[in-house]
């Protein structure tokens, strides 16, 4: 193993991507509060570079971690002192990567339409704004492409609108890819866009949906850190902004929105995975995103698409306070769930943020509520930890499917109660 270290770091410097050999992902299982807070003392040790994919909440909650090879031993000697159990749930997380890597350069042929585009396999950025131009050029009544700002470094970022028509109509939008390295998502957003075009005039409910809303789908959220997921760093979750004063990159665009800014559940530290900017809406991304949902004023239904741990989430994130309509965002987020179950099986957990995982401030869906926009979820996709954010492009397509039935259900009951 020590040879396969020192080679993936020759392999860093020639190519510049970042190799993961030996690293690991133990998943934790803290007994009791002071359990919770020994784990906590290892997230702040930051010589051992641990990147938490679940953070240490409460007693009973998964707590998963990839773990660098050199800590590997010190962690797993740590927790064993201190009667902590663990497992582990990816042995080596470069061989996943491998996978992946391997899967994507055999089905890499460029399509020609969107009916011969592989929606079973993960993509680039480019290859992802090529199929938005084939989408539109396609279904020139249907569909349109906004370019609602630029990020940080200069990449365009899109936002796809599909209308039937009329003006100032009343609208649906949903967001994928916010946290770069969660991959399944924008993959899930590139087939929700064709399925839209497929089904909206076979479908009733869609059909219906169309006739009275326009829906806005915002495919890769977060461009610049896709691309440093594609070209340097798998395991990347943040924008790519700089910070004056610091050496680290990048903001948390799910911590930067004006929503209990700076609270806690965010993390003032500009080197950390949930650093929450310099101020709200820093983030360029962020900010288009904003100054969208400020002038169109008319967006009823906002859902923001992340992973993993099979979640559908609803407001307050950074208070414990319950929303006024808790009970009708509960009945529906029952029957979102119980229509994506139906599916294939896959269970999910709902209910607010705050008391379903943890709490969360400056977050995407706690801005929007505030905004007025009543019907603000956030889901969290498959799978719940045994392959996390690398989940293996076999479950896109799966994946998609059953959480399409889940947003039908939200949209259809946001067009069906318009306020």
């Amino acid at each position: 193993m020590r040879r396969l270290v020192i080679l993936s770091v020759l392999l860093q410097a020639v190519f510049g991507t970042e190799i993961f050999v030996g690293h690991q992902v133990l998943r934790i299982s803290a007994a009791d509060e002071a359990q919770v807070q020994k784990v906590k003392e290892l997230e702040s040790l930051e010589h051992l570079q641990l990147d938490f994919w679940r953070d240490p909440v409460r007693p009973g909650l998964p707590i998963d971690v990839r773990v660098p090879f050199p800590s590997v031993q010190s962690v797993k000697v740590f927790l064993e002192s201190h009667d902590i159990s663990y497992e582990i749930m990816i042995e080596d997380v470069q061989s996943l990567l491998d996978e992946e890597q391997k899967q994507m350069s055999a089905f890499r042929a460029r399509a020609l339409t969107t009916d011969t585009f592989n929606y079973a396999t993960y993509h680039t950025l480019d290859e992802i704004y090529e199929f938005i131009d084939q989408l539109v050029t396609e279904n020139q009544h249907l569909v349109s492409k906004i370019q609602i700002g630029n990020t940080y470094e200069g990449r365009p970022i899109y936002v796809l609108k599909f209308s039937t028509g009329g003006t100032d109509r009343p609208a649906a939008w949903i967001d994928t890819g916010i946290h770069s390295r969660e991959w399944v998502t924008q993959a899930s957003g590139v087939w929700f866009a064709k399925k839209i075009t497929t089904d909206y005039e076979k479908d009733p409910t869609l059909k219906a949906i169309l006739e009275k809303m326009d829906i806005f789908l915002e495919i890769v959220t977060n461009p610049d850190g896709f691309v440093y997921t594609h070209k340097t760093n798998r395991m990347w979750r943040k924008t790519r902004s700089r910070t004056q004063g610091s050496l680290c990159v990048g903001a948390d665009p799910n911590r930067n929105w004006d929503a209990g800014f700076g609270l806690t559940g965010a993390s003032s530290n500009p080197c950390s995975d949930t650093y929450h900017g310099k101020s709200a809406n820093s983030e360029v991304e962020v900010k288009a995103i904003v100054d969208f949902v400020k002038t169109h004023g008319k967006i009823k239904a906002f859902i923001s698409i992340h992973s993993y741990s099979q979640l559908l989430l609803y407001p307050y994130g950074y208070k414990s306070d319950a929303v006024p309509n808790k009970e009708e965002l509960d009945n529906l987020a029952k029957s979102a769930v119980t229509a994506l179950t139906s599916l294939y099986g896959t269970k999910y957990k709902y209910g607010s943020i705050i008391d379903t995982i943890y709490q969360a401030s400056g977050n995407t869906i706690d801005w929007t509520y505030s905004q007025g926009i009543k019907y603000s979820f956030t889901f969290e996709l498959r799978d719940t930890g045994l392959r996390g954010f690398l989940l293996p492009a076999s479950q896109i397509i799966p994946t998609a499917e059953e959480t399409w039935l889940a947003l039908l259900t939200i949209i259809d009951h946001a067009s069906k109660n318009l306020y």
